[in-house]
């Protein structure tokens, strides 16, 4: 979570190369946290239809992205 918050600051910098750099790692970190609560939550007996929910997406777009997870 520190990197993220590391990440999360350094995407508000003043220099645009910077920021936008800040941006893309910020997006790879928050794809992997994603995924890992994804599966957290199918481990603990979430359906697909819950976790869906809680991205605010549909439930065929989660189990596209996750379904192997």
């Amino acid at each position: 979570m520190d990197e993220l918050r590391t990440l999360a600051g350094e995407a508000d910098s003043d220099d645009p190369y910077a920021a936008l750099r800040a941006i893309v790692r910020l997006r790879t970190e928050l794809d992997r946290a994603e995924a890992i609560a994804v599966r957290r939550a199918r481990n603990a007996g979430y359906s697909w239809h819950t976790i869906a929910l809680s991205l605010g997406v549909s439930k065929q777009a989660v189990h596209k992205k996750h379904g192997r997870a």
